[in-house]
């Protein structure tokens, strides 16, 4: 069996799947290896035995994303729109409150307090290059002071900045006080602005693929067949000036280059033989993945529509801080997401199954009624505890990293080159910046 390839690529979701798909088409011999037994990545859609399914990972699309919608129309997958008709829960000091629109009901002060925010934040992200974040005009400030600090800075009002805090969390599934501002700034910039990023419609959650998020993914892989091989996790590359030598235990593959398309973590964990940069090693220590579970709560039916509710909530307290209404597009069945985020979430890993399924449905009640209490089926996902992400929805960076190690993002190194959603100046953490960035590796190898 020949072993020789011209591009081995390390990972097979959205990133990794779309650079070998370019340099297959460009008619270069291509081997793609995934850890796990499915391709992905940290999209991932569970079928149930009823014919529902549910996206455990990554799961809307929304304007701007082109390259995935470019992939639903090639392989005739519809997309439909999320459910957002009617009023949102805001259940906040122990009070429910109903409301329709985007501005939720505060007292002036804090509604001007948190407006004036988003607006700063948006401008401030305008500045701001996505392909060199560390060059713009404050960037060393910027990059010393957290998320939190800059809020508690610009906030005055503590309501909104609570809120403003659970929306930060639900983007970056981190607490404002781990994320770098800089990094805030770059992330927020790379899918527009803060109000596409938290909203559905005209924002980053306004469809959803039917089939599952992980469809593109899975016919983006039969054309790859068969050059794509499962539950082959990487220990160790090795490079040389005429090529790159990559073992999974005892088999071992040689390319010209390589196309590294998983998570920083995960690339800290690969043995390199040939020693990788000290910078590099420090970029990927200094990346945590965020922290998430998502639990899924299924019923007859979508009864929240009935008292003309959208089945969206924001909450101060429990676990599922943030609820979506995440039925199949024929109402056939009335679904709802919790999001547990950040230190909620490292938090619900401390409960065993039991426990986890008691405190979010008590939470669904509280918000929903009694009906919420009584579902068909409860499920869970954590993304922290999964062998080969440690994490969801992406990496992140602290203070001082982006200024110091970030220009390293995506600089090939020898032979090895750099993709994977972390590494997108569009759409940074979202599965259309992982097409992206696995396209533009492909496409600088083909130039190279």
């Amino acid at each position: 069996m020949d072993n020789t390839y011209d591009v081995i690529v390390i990972g097979a979701g959205y990133s990794g799947l779309s650079a070998a798909r370019l340099l297959k088409s460009a008619g270069k011999k291509v081997l793609v290896l995934e850890a796990r037994d499915r391709v992905g990545g940290r999209v991932h859609t569970r079928h149930l035995d009823d014919g529902q399914y549910i996206d455990l990972g990554a799961q809307w699309i929304g304007p701007t994303q082109s390259r995935m919608y470019d992939l639903l129309k090639e392989f005739s997958i519809p997309a439909f729109k999320t459910h957002d008709e009617g009023k949102t829960i805001l259940h906040w000091g122990g009070k429910t409150k109903t409301y329709k629109g985007l501005i939720p009901p505060l007292p002036i002060p804090a509604l001007l307090s948190l407006n004036n925010a988003i607006k700063k934040i948006n401008k401030l992200s305008g500045t701001i290059d996505p392909a060199s974040p560390w060059l713009a005009e404050k960037a060393g400030y910027w990059d010393s002071l957290t998320l939190q600090g800059w809020m508690d800075q610009h906030m005055m009002s503590t309501k909104a900045k609570q809120l403003f805090s659970l929306a930060a969390q639900a983007i970056f599934a981190a607490h404002p006080a781990e994320v770098s501002m800089l990094f805030a700034l770059y992330y927020t910039r790379s899918g527009r602005d803060f109000d596409t990023l938290m909203n559905i419609r005209n924002g980053a959650q306004e469809e959803r693929i039917l089939g599952g998020a992980d469809l593109p993914a899975r016919k983006m892989a039969e054309i790859l067949q068969p050059n794509i091989r499962l539950s082959m996790p990487v220990t160790s590359i090795e490079q040389s000036s005429e090529a790159v030598i990559v073992r999974c235990g005892p088999e071992q593959f040689k390319g010209s280059k390589v196309i590294l398309a998983i998570p920083p973590p995960m690339l800290a964990k690969i043995n390199f033989i040939t020693p990788v940069s000290a910078g590099r090693k420090q970029l990927w220590q200094r990346m945590p993945m965020g922290a998430v579970w998502k639990c899924y709560a299924i019923y007859p039916e979508p009864f929240w529509r009935k008292r003309g509710l959208n089945g969206v909530v924001a909450s101060d307290e429990g676990y599922a801080r943030v609820v979506f209404d995440n039925s199949p597009y024929d109402a056939s069945r009335g679904i709802l997401m919790g999001f547990v985020l950040a230190d909620e979430a490292r938090a619900l890993s401390t409960l065993n199954e039991a426990e986890r399924k008691k405190a979010i449905l008590a939470s669904f009640e509280k918000y929903y009624g009694k009906e919420a209490a009584q579902p068909l089926l409860y499920m869970d996902q954590t993304w922290v505890e999964e062998e080969w992400s440690q994490g969801c929805y992406t990496a992140f960076m602290g203070p001082h990293t982006m200024t110091s190690l970030g220009k390293l993002l995506r600089v090939p190194e020898g032979r090895l080159h750099f993709a994977g959603t972390e590494t997108a100046e569009e759409w940074n953490g979202y599965m259309e910046g992982a097409v992206r960035a696995g396209e533009r590796e492909a496409r600088r190898i083909l130039a190279s």
